[in-house]
C-alpha cells in the first residue's frame, strides 16, 4: 500500500474550528482592553467579557447552522434533480457523464467504458462527484459546524475572559495583548500545519491582524472613554 497524506478531509471541521477560535480570542481581548480603555471598574470589564463569550459562541453557532444549512439544502436540491434524471433519462446522463471524462483527457471508447461501470455501480454517486462537485468529504454538515464554531469560540474567548477576572487593574491590557499575541501565533502555525500550510506564515498572519483589532478596539475606548 501506497501511504499518502491528505488534507482535504479536515476542510469542514477545521475551517469552523480556527475561525472560531481566532474570533472568540481576538473579540473577546479586543473587548476587554475597548472596555479597560474606558476606565470602567473591575465588574464592568468581568461582565463585558462573559456577555460577549457566551453571545459570540451563540452568535457562530447559529450563523455557522444557517450558513452551512442553505449548502445543505441546495446539494440536496440538486441530487434530488439528479436522482430525477437518471431515472427518466439514464442513456443521456451516461453520454453526459462520458463527456465529461473525455475533456478530462480520456479517449470516447474508454470514457464510455469508465461511465458505464461507474452507472453500474453508483450512478447518482458518479454524477454527483463528476457533474456536480459534490464529494463525501466536503459535503455540508449543518450540527457539526454549528458545534465546533461554538465550543471553538468559547475555548478562544476563555483565555481573555479569565485575565478579566484574575488580573488587576494595573497588569490587565499587558497581560491580555501578551497572552492573546502568543495564543494567535500558536492558533495560526497549528491550523497552517494541519492544513498543510507553512504555520510560520499563518501565525505571522494571524497574529498581525489580532494586533490590528485589538489596537484600533482599544482607540476606540481612549476616545469614547466613559464609565460603563
Amino acid at each position: 500500500m501506497h501511504g499518502e497524506v491528505h488534507y482535504s478531509d479536515r476542510i469542514g471541521w477545521l475551517r469552523a474550528a480556527v475561525l472560531g477560535a481566532n474570533d472568540g480570542l481576538i473579540s473577546i481581548s479586543s473587548l476587554v482592553l475597548g472596555v479597560a480603555a474606558a476606565e470602567p471598574g473591575p465588574g464592568a470589564i468581568l461582565l463585558a467579557s462573559v456577555a460577549g463569550l457566551v453571545a459570540g459562541a451563540l452568535s457562530m453557532a447559529a450563523g455557522e447552522y444557517v450558513s452551512v444549512s442553505s449548502q445543505a439544502d441546495t446539494e440536496r436540491a440538486d441530487l434530488a434533480r439528479e436522482r430525477g434524471e437518471l431515472a427518466s433519462s439514464p442513456e443521456l446522463e451516461r453520454a453526459e457523464l462520458a463527456g465529461i471524462y473525455v475533456d478530462r483527457g480520456l479517449s470516447a471508447e474508454l470514457a464510455a467504458r469508465v461511465a458505464d461501470q461507474l452507472m453500474a455501480h453508483d450512478a447518482l454517486g458518479a454524477h454527483a462527484r463528476d457533474e456536480l462537485g459534490i464529494h463525501e468529504t466536503t459535503r455540508a454538515r449543518p450540527i457539526q459546524a454549528a458545534i465546533a464554531s461554538a465550543a471553538s469560540f468559547a475555548a478562544g474567548a476563555a483565555p481573555p475572559a479569565l485575565l478579566a477576572a484574575l488580573l488587576p487593574p494595573g497588569m490587565l491590557r499587558a497581560g491580555v495583548v501578551g497572552v492573546t499575541l502568543a495564543l494567535l501565533l500558536v492558533l495560526g502555525g497549528l491550523a497552517a500545519r494541519i492544513g498543510g500550510a507553512p504555520p510560520a506564515r499563518g501565525a505571522l498572519r494571524v497574529a498581525f491582524w489580532g494586533a490590528v483589532a485589538m489596537a484600533c478596539t482599544s482607540l476606540v475606548g481612549q476616545l469614547f472613554g466613559a464609565v460603563v
